[in-house]
């Protein structure tokens, strides 16, 4: 008689065939099980500044734990801050989860900076490795790229007149200020503090945000993270719950090809590069058509640039600017003069390359390098005043080859007969070689004639005093 177990094996083989798989190997059975709920935390690493890409990472790990119903998933984060619009998108997605998540300022040096404090404070589990900080929440607002304006304190507040400050500014603290302290009131957590670090911009170290009750625990790596936060009991969307994660198996997710590629082409200076090279490209393929190089490029980093630019928080004056930039050079290619239309040019396309990301929706100073800006205008200079410049000038220029060369050339007339009528046809001496000729006026031997139109052998002619 089969024993039970080997008859269950033997009905897994025939089933991992009729599947068209492989058998699974008893280990590998195990590794399953435990992936799909006995056991599993997810571990997700996110670095940098937070935006489009971190977003959509964020969102497809907090799915995969859902769907492998871990029992957690722990986002181990470094970051100075990002858009205001994914971290947003961050929070509303670790509130909506059903897996708990657990924010792990990690490795020793990381920190949790402005947007990292708000998806730290939404996290049902806080935790902070040694050696790290965190806050430092204020909302920047920039009158140009790069000059943060100061933001009032309570102080501030308590001494300007009505009518009086940057009434915006204080409207857009409050706010900040509402939505971190909820998100503390929900979690738990130190409320007070959360306001400090929005209107004074406060930081701590990580004994210090354990102290002022900010993270939950201090762990000094994922281990001694998931042996203290066994069995802290955590609110859920059906109740409070216990965790249990001791002794879980760890699965990292790593990012994928679609969020490396997300993240590449929503940084600002990618996205501003992939414009320029789209519009030059459309641009050259209108001037020189046939080409079909520049066209297809300019086309395919165009679509690229607005499909990042539509994820971004662009400033409509800065596309203003680009575009009245890039007009006036082209306009000083079409039409050359004394060179103010091309320095006008140059400057407003500087202009709207430093104005073209809305400061307001970031809380890092957000906006294209002053490198990539100086080189992007030096570039379309160069190539829209002087190479197309080049171009308009060669379109205009005289003919020196084929059958329209002996367009506008002077010659003499050697013989001519001459119709009643005045037309008349002889022969004239054109550039060394002598040809049939024809006119509609009368010519006389030795007669300077220029040539106005070529018909095979025989070319029209006319005085050289005389139009045609």
């Amino acid at each position: 008689m089969i024993p039970l177990r080997l008859h269950f094996f033997l009905l897994t083989i025939v089933a991992a065939l009729i599947a068209g798989r492989s058998p699974q190997t008893a280990a590998q059975l195990q590794e399953t099980g435990q992936r799909r709920g006995h056991g599993s935390v997810v571990v997700i690493d996110v670095r940098g500044a937070i935006g489009v890409g971190t977003s959509y990472f964020i969102q497809q790990s907090l799915a995969e734990a859902k769907r492998r119903d871990a029992r957690l998933l722990i986002m181990q984060l470094d970051t100075p801050g990002g858009l205001v619009s994914a971290t947003r998108e961050i929070i509303q997605g670790i509130l909506a989860s059903p897996v708990p998540v657990a924010v792990y300022v990690a490795p020793s040096g990381a920190r949790a900076a402005s947007a990292g404090t708000y998806i730290s404070y939404a996290a049902h589990f806080a935790a902070m490795a040694p050696g790290t900080h965190l806050g430092a929440a204020t909302p920047i607002q920039m009158g140009t790229p790069g000059t943060p304006s100061p933001l009032p304190s309570p102080s501030d507040k308590e001494k300007s007149k009505p009518g009086e400050g940057s009434a915006m500014e204080r409207k857009v603290v409050n706010d900040a200020v509402s939505y971190l302290r909820s998100m503390a009131e929900l979690r738990g957590r130190n409320a007070e503090w959360a306001e400090k670090a929005v209107r004074e911009a406060a930081t701590l170290t990580s004994s210090e945000a354990l102290k002022e009750r900010v993270v939950d625990v201090v762990a000094t790596d994922v281990g001694d993270l998931l042996e203290q936060l066994d069995g802290r009991i955590f609110r859920a969307s059906d109740g409070e719950q216990k965790l249990a994660v001791r002794n879980a198996l760890v699965v990292p997710i790593e990012a994928g090809w679609r969020t490396r590629l997300l993240t590449t082409i929503t940084d600002p200076n990618v996205a501003f590069i992939l414009l320029m090279i789209g519009v030059y490209g459309i641009i050259f393929e209108f001037w020189s058509p046939g080409l079909t190089g520049p066209g297809i490029v300019g086309g395919v980093a165009l679509i690229v640039a607005l499909a990042a630019l539509s994820a971004l928080p662009i400033s409509y004056a800065g596309m203003a600017l680009l575009a009245l930039g890039l007009g006036l050079m082209i306009a000083e290619a079409v039409a050359p003069g004394f060179g103010i239309l091309g320095l006008g040019g140059s400057v407003a396309f500087a202009l709207g390359a430093v104005f073209l990301f809305d400061p307001d929706g970031a809380d890092i100073d957000f906006a294209v390098a002053w490198p990539v800006v100086i080189s992007a205008t030096l570039t379309s200079a160069l190539l829209l005043v002087g190479l197309l410049g080049y171009l308009m000038r060669s379109r205009s220029a005289k003919v020196v080859t084929g059958s329209e060369e002996m367009i506008g050339l002077v010659g003499r007339v050697v013989s001519w007969k001459s119709e009643p009528s005045g037309e008349g046809e002889g022969r004239v001496a054109v550039h060394g070689e002598m040809w049939s000729a024809r006119a509609t006026v009368p010519l006389a031997a030795g007669q300077s004639v220029t040539v106005v139109e070529r018909n095979g052998l025989v070319l029209t002619v006319a005085p050289v005093n005389q139009r045609r």
